[in-house]
This record gives C-alpha cells, sequence and structure tokens, in this order.
C-alpha cells in the first residue's frame, strides 16, 4: 500500500471478506482478535485489486523502507540539514543500515540507493509535469549538486533527457509499487 487510497480499498477489501481490521496502514493491517486471520483466503481478494499479501518478515520490512524512501523524499525538500538516507534509515528501524541494505537488496533485487533515485526521478517527473519549476530548482528541491547531475541521472534512468520528457504531451509515469 502506497497512498492513503491504497489503506481505505484494504481496509474495505477486508471487510468485505468478514474481517474486523482495527488498523490498516501502509504495509500492514491488524485484525479483531476475535477473527481469525487467513492469509490464504484473503490472498486473492487483494491480488484481484492489485494487491499483493506479504508474509515474510523480510518482505514486510522492504515494503516499510519503501514506505520510509517516500517519506525520506519529503524529509530531503524540506529539512534544513537533511539526514543521509543512512541515518534516517536506522533512526527508523533501529536496525543497522547494513541489515538494512541486505534485506532490501535481497528481497526488491535492487540496492536502497538506486530504489531512492528511481523514486527521486519519479518525483522530478511530477514536478517537471506541473512546468512551475527551473530544472536547476527542482534539483535543488531534491538535493542534486546541480542540474546537471540531475540531467544526467534522468537520462541514465529513463533514457532520454528531461527536455524530451517536457516534450512529451502525456508522459509515462510509474506508480511507486511498479518502482522495483
Amino acid at each position: 500500500m502506497v497512498c492513503p487510497r491504497c489503506v481505505e480499498a484494504v481496509r474495505h477489501l477486508l471487510e468485505q471478506a468478514g474481517y474486523k481490521p482495527t488498523s490498516v496502514q501502509l504495509g500492514q493491517a491488524q485484525l479483531d482478535q476475535t477473527t481469525p486471520a487467513d492469509p490464504v483466503a484473503v490472498a486473492p481478494l487483494l491480488r484481484e485489486a492489485g494487491f499483493d499479501v506479504l508474509t515474510g518478515r523480510a518482505e514486510q520490512l522492504t515494503e516499510q523502507i519503501k514506505a520510509s524512501l517516500a517519506e525520506y523524499l519529503e524529509h530531503l525538500r524540506t529539512a534544513r540539514m537533511p539526514l543521509t538516507t543512512s541515518a534516517f534509515l536506522t533512526d527508523r528501524f533501529a536496525a543497522t543500515y547494513s541489515h538494512l541494505s541486505k534485506v532490501f537488496s535481497r528481497t526488491a533485487n535492487l540496492t536502497i540507493e538506486k530504489y531512492l533515485i528511481r523514486l527521486k526521478i519519479e518525483r522530478v517527473k511530477e514536478m517537471l509535469s506541473y512546468g512551475e519549476l527551473t530544472l536547476s530548482e527542482i534539483a535543488d528541491q531534491m538535493r542534486y549538486s546541480s542540474g546537471q547531475h540531475l540531467s544526467n541521472q534522468f537520462r541514465q534512468v529513463t533514457g532520454r533527457s528531461v527536455s524530451e520528457f517536457r516534450r512529451e504531451l502525456m508522459p509515462k509515469r510509474l506508480s511507486l509499487d511498479e518502482l522495483a
């Protein structure tokens, strides 16, 4: 689940299936203790709606890291002295960055750094599509060292230049759950 609408959709699906969710948050759902959880029965309902049931601890941690990295982007944009990615994640999870990185890489088949770059580029696409900021302003907000660095990374990830992206009438963007 990557947004409030996803949370509500999962809550609604669980209720329709006869479960009593007490808490539904990004990446997890808690059920009333009187209702026995049956992931095998719930999984097809969730998959039909485009969700997956993550039963393994590594899968759950990976999804929690992804949600935290989305929050980290906002931290980057708004913090006067932003934390490093590793400091942000170790504060969030009370675990070493090395452990988080190994679990994430093994589960997502992608490093945290590469996932964060993809996430940043999707945010850059969003900002570019609004047409309100220059590339330098976007680079500054996203904590790139320069507009040129952002432009190079944009081309590396998307296979096209920022100018080409801007010329497209309907630029293709990825949903957050398609990044990995």
